[in-house]
């Protein structure tokens, strides 16, 4: 649902820059100034409902800031821990990093490549709307196509997709080409992010879920570091910024090489027999 909601209001903010007039705006400086406003607003009001209707646990004990922090990183090493000794957690998170990153680099470095390329500022928008529109449907079909072949079989399929992506987008020069991509990245977006979080559930201690979604989601805070480093290097080292794209294949074909060896059924009976220990 996040893609139809931020595709709403993006697609609200589109208008506003691409016709001021009709908003009685004065140009598309002051409708970009002003979509950080709609931005602000649309999340207050949607936050409202999650304020007011779910509820939380009672805290029975407060704990300072530095006591926070402190837990935290004792919380994290244990983690830490606890994923070494589930092999098949620690493959399947090295795995998540390389792929991952490789989808984060190309949704974050489309429209400098696409700025690069010198395409008009209105088609990366509709590319990026496209993006949008497109993630929703595709998620919920990658998710009938996971019960079809299993789901790290359909995350490999996405990883693929996403291989051929970066290397069409080598020779992307038509507009045509941009939108084609920017299909197939909506094609493959949402379901390869949903299905991971699916696979990593099914390989975790239940009872420790908090905890390894917490180490989860921290990976995919550092993921779109390595893919960036990579493809800005390549560039300045050949002057040629599709040399730098193209190299955005390599975390795909790591991040696909570790999942092969990800071994679900034996992933699940690790987590069984660890919180029976």
């Amino acid at each position: 649902m996040g893609y139809i909601g931020g595709g709403i209001l993006f697609l609200l903010n589109v208008i506003m820059y691409l016709k001021p007039d009709f908003f009685g705006i004065p140009d598309g400086a002051t409708a970009i100034r002003l979509s950080f406003i709609t931005v602000a607003v649309w999340w207050a009001v949607f936050s409202i409902p999650v304020a007011i209707w779910v509820k939380e646990p009672e805290i029975h004990e407060s704990v300072g800031i530095v006591s926070a922090v402190s837990l935290g990183w004792k919380q994290l090493k244990q983690t830490f821990k606890e994923i070494r000794h589930l092999k098949v957690v620690g493959i399947f998170l090295l795995a998540y990093w390389f792929y991952i990153d490789g989808v984060d680099t190309i949704v974050k470095m489309a429209v400098d490549y696409g700025v690069t390329l010198n395409f008009p500022d209105s088609a990366l928008i509709t590319a990026l709307l496209m993006v949008q529109f497109i993630a929703f449907p595709c998620a919920l079909l990658f998710s009938l196509l996971s019960k079809k072949i299993g789901v790290k079989q359909s995350i490999m399929v996405g990883i693929i997709g996403y291989g051929i992506i970066t290397f069409l987008a080598y020779f992307m020069s038509q507009m045509w080409h941009l939108y084609t991509l920017a299909a197939l990245v909506g094609l493959f977006q949402g379901g390869i992010q949903a299905l991971s979080r699916s696979l990593y559930t099914r390989i975790i201690p239940k009872e420790k879920s908090a905890e390894f979604f917490g180490f989860y989601n921290m990976l995919g805070k550092f993921a779109a570091v390595i893919g960036p480093a990579m493809m800005g290097t390549i560039t300045l080292m050949t002057g040629n910024i599709r040399y730098g794209i193209i190299s955005i294949v390599l975390l795909f074909i790591l991040g696909g090489f570790f999942l092969m060896k990800v071994n679900i059924e034996e992933g699940s009976k690790m987590a069984r027999e660890y919180l029976s220990k």
